[in-house]
């Protein structure tokens, strides 16, 4: 069986995570999908990047909020590489996209550009935030879910059930084989993640989870052929 490998960031093991070079690594690697994650900007535009301030990623600092566009892409985020936004993203790789949001109003400005280019097949959005993912069921017909888990127990699957999400995203160190028994008895994709090691592979496997996030896309080639 082979695993889902989903790039996390992009292959922010080896790239700057969360840019246009990251993600066209990643496709470059042969990982099944990209992994993202998306902040509004200061004038709404949907900002790739993990935090919600430009500081540890980029050269300067300060709430992502707190500056327009224009004046993000007057950063470096790493090896001169610029802060893209989320259309970038679509033109510059070919690969299904995992999205993941960080509340109501990046859900909603989110669907706005799922429904125009109708990305509902190509796109799984994903959140740490139950309502985010309850929102952007709301807003794109038929579009696909993922509820993240960093501290969780058993209570990830039901939240994931009541908001309609397909799969659970679960930190691979907290992982157990009775949440995993309890997500398959709701028919839940089970995607673990960050996994970097032979060690968390191993756990993947025994677990039989049906993918897995990853900084290091040598997991690609390592997955196949890990018992």
């Amino acid at each position: 069986m082979n695993l889902l490998t989903i790039g996390h960031r992009g292959v922010m093991g080896v790239e700057p995570e969360n840019t246009l070079r990251s993600f066209v690594a990643a496709e470059h690697a042969g990982l099944d999908v990209v992994e993202l994650d998306l902040h509004l900007s200061k004038d709404g535009a949907l900002v790739v990047m993990h935090d919600a301030d430009v500081d540890r990623t980029t050269d300067g600092s300060g709430p992502i909020a707190d500056r327009t566009l224009a004046e993000l892409r007057t950063l470096d985020a790493g090896r001169g590489e610029r802060v893209p936004v989320f259309e970038e993203v679509l033109e510059a790789v070919s690969l299904p996209l995992q999205a993941e949001i960080k509340d109501v109003q990046a859900a909603r400005a989110l669907a706005e550009v799922m429904n125009e280019r109708d990305l509902v097949e190509r796109v799984e959005v994903s959140s740490f935030h139950d309502e985010a993912v309850a929102e952007i069921a709301r807003l794109v017909p038929g579009v696909r879910t993922a509820l993240i888990g960093s501290r969780y127990n058993l209570d990830i699957v039901d939240r994931a059930v009541a908001v309609g999400a397909a799969t659970v995203c679960l930190n691979i160190r907290r992982l157990t084989l009775e949440i995993v028994e309890h997500a398959r008895k709701h028919d839940l994709r089970i995607i673990g993640w960050v996994v970097n090691t032979p060690d968390h592979l191993r756990l993947v496997r025994a677990l039989e989870l049906d993918g897995v996030t990853t900084d290091d896309p040598e997991i690609k080639r390592t997955g196949r052929f890990t018992a």
